[in-house]
């Protein structure tokens, strides 16, 4: 029997596709009407946590944050059997995740951090990918049970946290590329280039082919041989803000980026790769 801790948009998801695939859960929710509301779905709804982790082999944990998770686990514990299986999905810090598998062993209960690139329909569809590091034991013990929840089980080894902290690496990405995007946007608005206009050259010129190959000329420490010198982009990078000032209208990032840019110009470096900028960052 399984009970799952949080009901959000992702937990609420991933218990009606156990549910589908005839698994027993229990769940609970700090807001008690999202835990009865998966009642009508098959799923039995506790009020207490502690009532509702009783007898489960495996204790699943969607939540908000480390404080919330170490709160509903401290609330749950005196109703954990021993040798349970603590599964947090939980976005946290990689110090949290690395702390809650030493306390909870200690315990005598297992914790695994798993955290996901999975949106709600992803949950539902047991599609996506869900990362776990640690004790390859118990990774073996649960792989199944893991992989028939995601469509990607993905096994970062056996350091502790590696999962946490590349969960974190992942989110930045995705919030620079959504910030990019938004900054993208307003040079476009600024130039009278329409939404619709960016989405078709995107379509056909795709720069996000190119991410592997950026990132190994980034993190390569050879800059000689440039494909865009520094100095031409900072001039084009020019062109974008005159642009968005003839307008009207506020960039964020790109006045950043064209400080390092100067940066790394005044060190003598305006005819290396652009990519140079990044090279405090190896």
């Amino acid at each position: 029997m399984i009970a799952f801790l949080g009901m959000g948009l992702l937990g609420s998801n991933f218990v009606k596709a156990l549910l589908n695939k005839g698994e027993q859960v229990r769940v609970w929710n700090r807001t008690a009407e999202k835990a009865t509301a998966l009642e009508i779905f098959g799923a039995q709804a506790f009020a207490d946590v502690a009532d509702a982790v009783k007898g489960a082999t495996r204790v699943h944990l969607t939540l908000k944050d480390d404080q919330s998770v170490d709160e509903v686990l401290a609330a749950a514990h005196a109703g954990l059997q021993p040798g349970t299986y603590i599964v947090d999905h939980t976005t946290t810090s990689r110090e949290g995740a690395e702390q809650r598998t030493r306390e909870w062993k200690e315990r005598g209960f297992i914790y695994l951090h798993a955290p996901v690139f999975m949106g709600p329909q992803n949950a539902l569809e047991s599609s996506g990918y869900m990362l776990v590091s640690g004790d390859q034991t118990v990774i073996n013990t649960l792989q199944t049970s893991l992989e028939a929840m995601t469509g990607q089980l993905v096994n970062l080894g056996a350091e502790n946290g590696k999962a946490a902290a590349m969960k974190l690496v992942g989110n930045s990405f995705l919030v620079c590329l959504t910030a990019g995007l938004i900054e993208t946007l307003t040079v476009a608005k600024s130039l009278n280039v329409t939404p619709e206009d960016l989405s078709t050259l995107l379509q056909v010129w795709n720069p996000g082919a190119g991410v592997a190959g950026r990132l190994k000329r980034i993190t390569s420490g050879s800059y000689e041989q440039p494909s865009w010198e520094l100095s031409m982009s900072r001039k084009d990078t020019q062109l974008f803000l005159n642009a968005a000032k003839k307008a009207g209208h506020q960039l964020i990032l790109l006045p950043e980026i064209a400080k390092q840019m100067d940066k790394w110009i005044d060190k003598g470096f305006g005819n290396h790769d652009w990519t140079i900028i990044g090279k405090d960052s190896i």
